[in-house]
C-alpha cells in the first residue's frame, strides 16, 4: 500500500483554521409597531419599508446565505390601526409569514393585557423568549427564558430580558412580579449561562428590550467568565454607525420600524467559543434591497381592505398638517393634543404623554382611521389638584437630560405654560402659568392620562398618594381617544404651532 505524504504543518494549520470557522448571518428588528405597509420616500419616490418589502429581502438572503437568522427585539405589536383593531393577532399571523427563529418581548406586548399576551404567544410559530418576569404568586417565569438554535454546525444560545424602565405597564396587572433591574437580569443572565455552558455553547446573544444606554450598562455588568457575545436590542429605536463594543460585547440597534434592517455576518471561532471577526450594516429596505413579497402583501391587504372599510371616513381637516417630529420636544401637534385634552379636563395644567402619538406628522385631511393609527393606546383622562411646590417638582424632573436620552418618559404641555430649564446648572430656571410664576404655596388643577397616574412616581417624581392629597382623583372622561374624535368633529380647520412652552437654554 502506497501511503501519501501528510500536508505539510503550515497547510494542516490552515485546514484547522478553516474547519474551526463557522460564518453565520444574523438578521435583527426591533420596535416594528405594526409598521405593515410601504410608504413613497424622497424625490425619486422610492417605495420604502413595509413588511412585504421585508420579507422581500429577508427571502433574498435566505437564498443567497447557507446560515441566516431573523431575530426580534420586541415591540412587535401598537402603533398601528390594523394592529390595533385586531389586538396584535394580525400582526402575530403576518409575524408567522416573516419566520423569525425567535424574538424576545417588548414593553408593548403588554399593551392588551396578561392574558391577551399569553394567547398571541400561543398563536406564534416562533419561539419568544424571556428570562425576567415571574408570576408573583408561584415565582415562575412567565415565558421560555431561553432557547438554544444549532445553527452552521454550532450551538447558539438566545436569552430575552426586559427591564423595569420599560415595564410600567405591569403596574396595572398585579399578577406578574419581576426580578427587572439591571443587577437582577445580570443574575438571571449568568445563571442560565453557567447552566448552559458545558453544553458546547459556540455563540450568546441577549435579545433586549431595554434602551440603548441600558443595554450598555448591562454589558458593563456581565462577567466575561458568562461569555456573552452580542446584545441585540430595542425601545430606545437608536439609529448606529456601528455596533458598540462595552466589556467586549457588541450591542446593536436597527431604528424603528420596517425602513431598515439589522445585519451581522459574523464569523465565530468555534474552538474559542467567540466572535473572531463581523461586518455590520444598518440596510436600508426599499424596492431597491428586494423585490416586495407579493403573498404577503395580498395577506396584508385583507387586513387593511377590513380596516378601510370601516374606518376611511374624513373626521376633520386642519388649517395645515401637523407635525410631530420627536418625542423630546414640543410639537405642533402634541400642543394640539394637549389643548384639546386640557379645555375638556378643565385643569390649569395638562400633560400629554409624547409616546401615546404613534405618528410624525396627521392631516391637513383627517380620517378616522388616520386618528386611531396616530393614537393607538387608549386610556382616561384624570384631574388632580397639586401644590405649586410639587408642580415645580413634576417640571424639573420631566425636563431633566436624564429623560431626553430616548428613554424617559416626555411630556406635551398645555397652552399658558412656560418652563425654562437650564442646561448648564441642570436646573428649573423658572416655571410660569398664563404669565405668572408659579407660587409654591399656591394650588393648581392638573389633567394627567391614566397610564401616567399608574406610574407617577416614577415618570413624575411623585406618588398617587400625594397626587390625590389634595382633593383626590377625578376622571374626567374614560376614553382619551374618544374626546380626541368628539372634539375634531366639532371643530374644523384647527391650528397649532411650537409656542416656546417648553424652553431648553444652554447658558
Amino acid at each position: 500500500m502506497v501511503r501519501c505524504p501528510p500536508f505539510p504543518q503550515p497547510l494542516n494549520n490552515w485546514l484547522d483554521e478553516c474547519n474551526r470557522m463557522k460564518r453565520l448571518t444574523v438578521l435583527h428588528s426591533n420596535d416594528m409597531h405594526g409598521d405593515f405597509l410601504a410608504e413613497v420616500r424622497g424625490e425619486s419616490g422610492v417605495l420604502t419599508g413595509g413588511l412585504a418589502l421585508l420579507s422581500g429581502y429577508l427571502n433574498k438572503v435566505r437564498s443567497e446565505e447557507e446560515n441566516v437568522l431573523f431575530v426580534i427585539a420586541g415591540d412587535m405589536v401598537q402603533g398601528s390601526l390594523i394592529d390595533s383593531e385586531y389586538k396584535g393577532i394580525s400582526t402575530i399571523e403576518i409575524m408567522n409569514y416573516l419566520a423569525p427563529d425567535v424574538a424576545t418581548l417588548g414593553n408593548h406586548e403588554l399593551d392588551y393585557g396578561l392574558r391577551h399576551l399569553l394567547f398571541l404567544e400561543k398563536m406564534a410559530m416562533f419561539p419568544i423568549v424571556n428570562a425576567n418576569l415571574y408570576i408573583r404568586k408561584y415565582h415562575k417565569r412567565l415565558m421560555t427564558p431561553h432557547i438554544v438554535l444549532r445553527k452552521a454546525g454550532m450551538n447558539i444560545l438566545f436569552i430575552g430580558v426586559i427591564t423595569e424602565k420599560v415595564m410600567d405597564s405591569i403596574a396595572r396587572d398585579s399578577e406578574i412580579g419581576t426580578f427587572i433591574s439591571l443587577e437582577e437580569a445580570s443574575h438571571e443572565i449568568g445563571r442560565i449561562c453557567d447552566t448552559y455552558r458545558n453544553d458546547d455553547i459556540d455563540l450568546t446573544i441577549l435579545l433586549t428590550h431595554i434602551g440603548f444606554s441600558s443595554d450598555c450598562e448591562l454589558a458593563g455588568m456581565l462577567d466575561p467568565v458568562f461569555g456573552v457575545d452580542l446584545i441585540i436590542g430595542g425601545h430606545s429605536h437608536t439609529v448606529l454607525d456601528q455596533p458598540v463594543a462595552v466589556n467586549n460585547i457588541l450591542i446593536a440597534q436597527a431604528g424603528v420600524g420596517t425602513d431598515q434592517v439589522g445585519r451581522f455576518d459574523i464569523t465565530v471561532d468555534e474552538a474559542a467559543n467567540k466572535v473572531a471577526k463581523y461586518q455590520w450594516q444598518l440596510i436600508p429596505v426599499s424596492e431597491k434591497s428586494a423585490p416586495a413579497d407579493q403573498n404577503l402583501l395580498a395577506y396584508i391587504d385583507s387586513f387593511r381592505e377590513v380596516v378601510d372599510r370601516k374606518y376611511n371616513t374624513l373626521l376633520c381637516k386642519f388649517k395645515t398638517s401637523l407635525t410631530h417630529q420627536s418625542r423630546e420636544v414640543e410639537t405642533p401637534l402634541g400642543n394640539l393634543v394637549a389643548d384639546i385634552y386640557r379645555e375638556v379636563a378643565q385643569c390649569d395644567v395638562m400633560l400629554a404623554g409624547s409616546g401615546s402619538i404613534r405618528q410624525k406628522e396627521l392631516g391637513p385631511a383627517v380620517t378616522l382611521g388616520q386618528l386611531r393609527a396616530c393614537f393607538p393606546l387608549d386610556d382616561p383622562i384624570k384631574r388632580f389638584t397639586v401644590t405649586g411646590d410639587q408642580l415645580l417638582g413634576i417640571f424639573m424632573h420631566i425636563m431633566r437630560p436624564e429623560n431626553r436620552t430616548g428613554e424617559g418618559e416626555c411630556y406635551q404641555v398645555s397652552t399658558g405654560v412656560r418652563a425654562v430649564f437650564n442646561e448648564k446648572t441642570r436646573t428649573l430656571e423658572s416655571l410660569s402659568l398664563n404669565g405668572s410664576p408659579v407660587d409654591d404655596d399656591g394650588t393648581y388643577t392638573i389633567g394627567l392620562l391614566g397610564y401616567h397616574v399608574d406610574n407617577c412616581t416614577k415618570n413624575l417624581d411623585i406618588t398617587l398618594e400625594d397626587l390625590k392629597r389634595l382633593s383626590g382623583s377625578k376622571t374626567i372622561a374614560k376614553s382619551a381617544v374618544g374626546v380626541l374624535e368628539e372634539y375634531m368633529r366639532a371643530h374644523q380647520n384647527l391650528e397649532s404651532r411650537v409656542e416656546g412652552r417648553l424652553v431648553y437654554k444652554d447658558s
